[in-house]
């Protein structure tokens, strides 16, 4: 299996170019659910240990609906399928441009939950135009084990999002498993307490905010990732998600930009526009890096082929 691994602004994407399963035909919506209906397996052992690590966000090109689109991708990482993954756009954006298949300007990628644009601006550094986000619902309150009370936002960035305005914990990387212990607890209080994205939707992100480090930055966030890694970018569809918030709230006019700062200190440049159904258009600026070009080997006699699972 034919791989290209690259990372956005520290997170770690791994493009599945040949060996993937056969997906059938059908939309490609549809063949992402078979994909992790029935290959949850070969998820798994691309992104995981022995040939990975939690952090992996795997993504497999399929073809496109459309065929004007530059390609058709399903975002993956050890538990399910991601409808859109930020910084695995711009990661892909600049394996396509390593490979050759794309050159500066303008291009359209497939996703599950609908096209995306991106704009190569050079040949590391991608602008994602996201999917149409919005917030969902507002101020909303789950009591934490340990913890307290911790209020936040829920909204769709093209994955769910709980979005916590103020930290309780300093977003630092001394800090990252007292961090990781905590968006987990804000979890699992969520799943206790009912609280969903639209139509019962688990939201399997939650994104802390707090000052940032550096002078030129808006904001600093911290992101739990559903298989449990935190995000070392400043997370695409959680910026996305967060654009949402900040329009609702009237805190950010349509093309003002905004420097998301994670908590690594990497950036992302984002703004947005108004969309046609009440949300924002955000537009994800990052840089990419293609770090390895390699076969995966899967030997049937070795126990772990399909990554360790704990």
């Amino acid at each position: 299996m034919r791989v290209i691994d690259s990372h956005t602004a520290g997170e770690p994407t791994r493009v599945v170019l040949e060996g993937g399963p056969d997906l059938g035909s059908g939309s490609l919506a549809a063949r992402a659910a078979r994909l992790e209906a029935e290959h949850l397996d070969f998820c798994a052992s691309v992104v995981l240990e022995p040939r990975g690590h939690d952090a992996i966000i795997g993504a497999l090109l399929v073809p496109p609906d459309d065929p004007a689109c530059a390609a058709g991708v399903i975002y993956f990482n050890n538990l399910q399928n991601l409808g859109m993954c930020g910084h695995a756009t711009i990661g892909l954006g600049v394996t396509l441009a390593h490979l050759g298949q794309i050159g500066p300007g303008s291009h359209r990628l497939d996703t599950p939950v609908g096209q995306v644009g991106i704009d190569l601006i050079d040949a590391n550094t991608v602008a994602v135009v996201n999917v149409e986000s919005y917030r969902h619902a507002k101020d909303v309150t789950v009591e934490v084990e340990g913890v307290g009370k911790v209020t936040g936002d829920v909204a769709w960035g093209g994955n769910w999002f709980f979005l916590v305005k103020d930290s309780p914990i300093a977003l630092t990387g001394a800090n990252i498993r007292p961090l990781t212990d905590l968006t987990l607890k804000i979890r699992a209080a969520l799943e206790t307490a009912g609280v969903t994205g639209r139509d019962g939707a688990w939201i399997d992100h939650i994104e802390l905010f707090g000052p940032p480090e550096s002078a030129e930055a808006n904001s600093r966030n911290f992101v739990l990732c559903p298989g449990g890694a935190y995000d070392r970018s400043p997370c695409g569809t959680g910026c996305s998600a967060k654009l949402a918030c900040l329009a609702a709230d009237g805190l950010l006019a349509p093309g003002e930009s905004y420097l998301q700062e994670s908590v690594i200190g990497s950036t992302y440049q984002i703004s947005y526009q108004p969309g046609e159904h009440g949300g924002v258009i955000p537009t994800v600026t990052g840089q990419a890096f293609v770090t390895s070009d390699a076969n995966l080997i899967f030997n049937p006699a070795d126990p772990y082929r399909s990554g360790i699972r704990l």
